[in-house]
Formats: structure tokens, sequence, C-alpha cells
């Protein structure tokens, strides 16, 4: 008997509209306690809202939600004394140091002894990197020593889920390293639940995504899994102009199209073509597409191989599919 997973998020039909306009629509979120969760979409998704609506600061229109099994609605006060969160774009009082700041964050949140609560700042100073810079005013600072600070301040508490919207959107590539180094240390402690449009930077780091269009779920579930999802293209370099293998191949029951495209000239400046296969059942292609191609000794092959995709393909395809679908 399979087991259900220990969702530290769960949504059910949640619903935000305004003027009869759905920012979030029908949204069933699940995200595995344990996960680094990146939560993708387009500006303008209702990414932001979504995760308003998580930590109880706007209302939903319809549906509901539990985080740490506490509903979103009735609970919302006790979650965000549970949950770290970083807004998008973290205020601080200038006239403090870095150091004061957590001591100021940690007095409404961590519970324990002052050397308890020294010890811990110590720490989460470390982990973000701001070892050095603890005693400056936090006016003095950078953006990216503001967004190290505004994790600090969300993991002060060594919280179960730390919520984080668009940590590293206004970060250089240093910056931006830095930060994903970040939340990758806070594996196997928290789990993190971070909004960003930056695909790259979930590939590295997370082992779960979440993407939303238009306020709608369109993908859920792991990398590995969404990206073995998507592998039903081929591709093969043949000589010559890839007519014949086409005409070949187009009416196989479980070919659904093909794209050629010109190659590159080899070593013996003979002409190439590369063909794009797209089937309806990998495994048969993987087993038969090769034979099928060199069933006649006149075709050379020169390169064979699955397509490999990354998340920025899969995400533009769903993205570009959904908008097709409407």
């Amino acid at each position: 008997m399979s087991t259900q997973p220990d969702l530290i998020i769960s949504t059910a039909n949640l619903t935000k509209s305004y003027s009869k306009k759905s920012v979030v629509e029908k949204l069933n979120l699940a995200v595995p306690r344990g996960s680094i969760c990146g939560f993708l979409g387009p500006n303008g998704a209702g990414k932001s809202t979504t995760i308003k609506l998580l930590l109880g600061l706007v209302k939903p229109t319809s549906g509901d939600g539990t985080i740490l099994g506490k509903n979103i609605v009735n609970d919302s006060v006790s979650i965000r004394e549970k949950v770290g969160f970083l807004a998008q774009e973290p205020r601080f009082y200038g006239y403090l140091t870095a150091r004061e700041t957590l001591r100021f964050v940690a007095s409404f949140f961590f519970k324990g002894s002052n050397s308890q609560i020294e010890s811990r700042i110590d720490e989460i100073i470390y982990i973000v990197g701001l070892d050095g810079k603890a005693n400056r005013p936090v006016k003095g600072f950078s953006g990216g020593e503001r967004q190290r600070l505004g994790i600090a301040q969300a993991a002060i508490n060594d919280p179960e889920l730390i919520i984080l919207d668009e940590p590293a959107s206004a970060l250089d590539p240093l910056g931006r390293r830095d930060m994903l180094q970040i939340i990758e240390s806070f594996r196997g402690r928290s789990t993190v639940f971070y909004s960003t449009h930056i695909l790259d930077d979930v590939q590295r780091v997370s082992d779960m995504v979440v993407i939303l269009n238009n306020g709608k779920l369109i993908a859920q579930g792991s990398i590995q899994e969404l990206l073995a999802g998507n592998r039903s293209q081929f591709h093969l370099t043949v000589r010559g102009d890839g007519l014949t293998i086409r005409d070949k191949l187009k009416n196989i029951s479980w070919i659904k199209n093909i794209h050629i495209e010109p190659g590159i000239p080899d070593i013996n400046n003979n002409r190439t073509s590369k063909l794009h296969v797209n089937v309806t059942n990998p495994n048969q292609a993987e087993n038969e597409l090769l034979r099928l191609v060199t069933s006649d000794s006149e075709t050379v092959v020169t390169e064979f191989g699955r397509t490999s995709y990354q998340l920025e393909d899969i995400f533009v395809n769903l993205v570009e599919g959904d908008k097709n679908a409407r």
C-alpha cells in the first residue's frame, strides 16, 4: 500500500480574485517536507499573491490550505510565528547593525536564553556570509548584503519552513551564486519554498519545482520527473538533405513529426542534415529508430541520441502550450 507524502504546504482549489478577475485560480499545491522547491512563473503569474495567501497576509476568495498542518486562514498568526519569510524587497532600520537587526527579530520569534540567542545569531551570520560585517549599520549595505541579512532574519529561529519571494532577482551573477549556496545550506534542516523567474538557478539547487502561469498550476513535481517526462524527442545527423529519411519515417505510427535543419559539413566537407524526431513511444524509438533509418546501405548516420532537455526548455514549452490552449 502506497503512503501519502509528508506535505509541509498543501492547498485545495485555492483562489484569489480582485474585481472578479482571478489572480490565483484553483491552486492545488503539494510541497513535501524537506524539499527545496522552486516556485516558477512569468512576471504577473501570481507567485507573490500565492505567497501572501499561504502566509495569511491576504484572504482567499475560495479554497483552502495548510502549512505545517495549520489552516492558512484560521491559524495564520501561528503559521507566521513558525515560518521564516523574506519579502521581495526587504526593509530594515538603517541605523541598526546587522547583529542588532537579528537580535531585534529574535526577540519576537526565538525561544531560548540570551546566550542561546547570541549563539544562534553568530551561527546564522556565518551561514549567510556576513561575518566581518555584522557590526556595521545596515544603511551602508549593498543590495546583496541586504538580501543575505533578509535570509538571516528569515532563518533566525531555525524554522521548519522558509519562504523566499524572489531572493536573487536584483543580484548580479556572483551574488546569485552566493544566494544559491545559502539556500543549499538549509537542505536537511529546513524546507525552502522560493519564488523566482531565473530557471537556471532552480535547476542548480532545487529538487522540486512548481510552475504557475496566469494564476493556474501548469506543472508540479520533482526536477527529474519533469525532465524525464519530456524526453520524447530524438535527434540524428545524416549525410545528405534528410528528405529521404523523413519520407521513410513519416508513416511510422509512433512518430509524431519530424523537423529538418541544415547540419554542419563534416571533415570531408560532405553536406549533412539534422533531424529532430518527436515520438509517442520513447522506448520503442530507442530500440527501433536507428535501425529503421539505417535499413539501407546508402544512409550514413554520424550522430544519434535522445534529446537532452533543460528546465528552461520545459518551462517555455509548458507556458507557450498553456497560452495556445486558451
